[in-house]
């Protein structure tokens, strides 16, 4: 499914990618677009924040109620998905041509909506959290796998320059 939405997007969505000839202009453009995938992470710190503060528990520092560790989980595991997605995305962005920049704000917005997905499904059930959780980790992997065949296959000389 995620190739599919990747290319839809890529197809029909009316926009481009501003012309950007060195790599510190790509890796800027990444912060920048990284920056909206932090979203469901901030959403999920203050529903997290709000759950405990509502929370009947009587001891503050005690075991955790269910409702309030579902949050808590969703925005850890967010936390280290969102430090290899951006570290993957800013390689990704030097190697890409200008041509298929484009890619980086959409799998961004991937990343944001599979987290949401995630997240909504893991508080309905922990069995449904697959399809969130996929929808975030294989493009990760993806993106991993191109980095890596992009810096030993492709540019083997680059790589410690």
């Amino acid at each position: 499914l995620c190739p599919c939405l990747i290319y839809g997007a890529y197809v029909f969505l009316p926009f481009d990618a501003p012309l950007l000839p060195t790599i510190s202009t790509r890796l800027v453009y990444t912060l920048r677009c990284a920056a909206f995938a932090t979203f469901p992470i901030i959403l999920g710190m203050i529903v997290s924040g709000i759950s405990r503060l509502c929370s009947s528990a009587l001891e503050p520092f005690g075991e955790l109620q269910r409702e309030v560790e579902i949050h808590r989980t969703y925005v850890s595991q967010s936390v280290h998905l969102f430090i290899l997605y951006f570290f993957n995305m800013a390689v990704l962005a030097t190697y890409l041509p200008q041509e298929v920049l484009k890619l980086i704000p959409l799998l961004t917005g991937l990343f944001a909506i599979s987290r949401l997905m995630y997240w909504l499904s893991y508080a309905i059930g922990r069995s449904f959290r697959a399809f969130g959780f996929s929808m975030t980790f294989l493009p990760l992997l993806a993106m991993l796998l191109w980095n890596l065949y992009s810096m030993f296959v492709l540019e083997p000389e680059n790589l410690l320059a």
